[in-house]
């Protein structure tokens, strides 16, 4: 198999989680199933996800000086991550709590704390590492001042860019046009659609996406946009045409690090120059596996149990 090296913008949070058999209403408590504190971080779990697929995986990301950034250095360890990765800053290391109820879906809210600190000065520090780099990933739990700069340094140095606009945030003109992969879901792409191409109607519908949303998107800048559907799979469009993946079947449990599976999952594929076809597919194996186990951390799945799922054994 064909290595990729990753260098990823990425984000620490300690990351508390409960299985709920419902979401609880305004005022109530309930009792969990299960409630798990581990570190996370939609960055952390792109690296980590990238790692246990076999990439060879770099990056920065912000912890601050509190107790909380305690958990940092054991997690980048135990996820074969290297020390460097990490930035010491002042103030509190970003948190964030998150809910599952018994069908799998999940709503969450976070604090970026010590996130909000990484800046374009920290990327520049790196640029060698970026330079060696297949693919540069980042998501929003950052700022947009160091995902502009990586971007910018990726463009200068041929290297591909993956953006997952989560939490979402209106993205930049700037950042859109050094963006080669876009990875959004439905909830993602109504927001965008909202600021870019207000007058389509229904934008999150995947007809609609490939026919009115996704063309307008790719004249922005990004030369694959993938709209992730849940349960019903997802869709990739680029200048090539459209072509659809069906989710995978699983009895989910945790779909907290699905998407971050999938995205990391994708950019790898293709930043092993395997086909959009072959990346969707593998994605969207990630995405399952990642629901099968509580909590993140743990759940994110390895090449193996990817090739195990789909029955393609490489």
């Amino acid at each position: 198999m064909a290595k990729a090296s990753v260098f990823v913008l990425g984000s620490f949070v300690v990351s508390c989680s409960a299985k709920v058999s419902r979401f609880p209403r305004p005022g109530e408590s309930l009792a969990a199933d299960i409630v798990t504190i581990e570190p996370g971080g939609k960055g952390l779990n792109l690296a980590i996800a990238a790692r246990r697929i076999g990439a060879e995986v770099d990056g920065v990301l912000a912890i601050g000086d509190d107790l909380a950034a305690s958990f940092a250095a054991p997690a980048l360890e135990r996820a074969g991550l290297p020390p460097a990765m990490s930035i010491r800053v002042a103030g509190k290391t970003g948190s964030g709590v998150g809910f599952t109820d018994a069908q799998g879906e999940t709503c969450l809210a976070i604090d970026p704390g010590a996130n909000r600190s990484l800046n374009a000065e920290h990327v520049r520090a790196a640029a060698d590492r970026l330079a060696a780099s297949d693919l540069v990933m980042a998501q929003f739990e950052i700022g947009d001042a160091p995902i502009r700069e990586a971007f910018a340094l990726a463009r200068q140095g041929g290297i591909a860019t993956l953006l997952n606009p989560s939490p979402f945030r209106p993205i930049a003109p700037d950042i859109l046009a050094d963006t080669h992969i876009l990875v959004l879901n439905q909830t993602e792409a109504e927001a965008l659609a909202a600021e870019i191409l207000p007058e389509c109607a229904d934008p999150a519908e995947p007809a609609r996406f490939v026919a009115e949303w996704g063309p307008a998107l790719l004249a922005r800048g990004p030369r694959l946009v993938v709209m992730t559907l849940g349960a019903a799979g997802a869709v990739a469009l680029s200048a090539e045409g459209a072509i659809g993946q069906a989710a995978l079947p699983v009895d989910p449990i945790d779909s907290l690090g699905a998407g971050d599976a999938f995205a990391a999952t994708l950019g790898v594929a293709l930043a092993r120059h395997w086909s959009t076809a072959d990346a969707l597919l593998h994605a969207a194996a990630a995405g399952a596996i990642a629901t099968r186990r509580p909590g993140v951390f743990e759940a994110l799945g390895t090449q193996a149990e990817i090739d195990q799922l789909i029955g393609m054994p490489r």
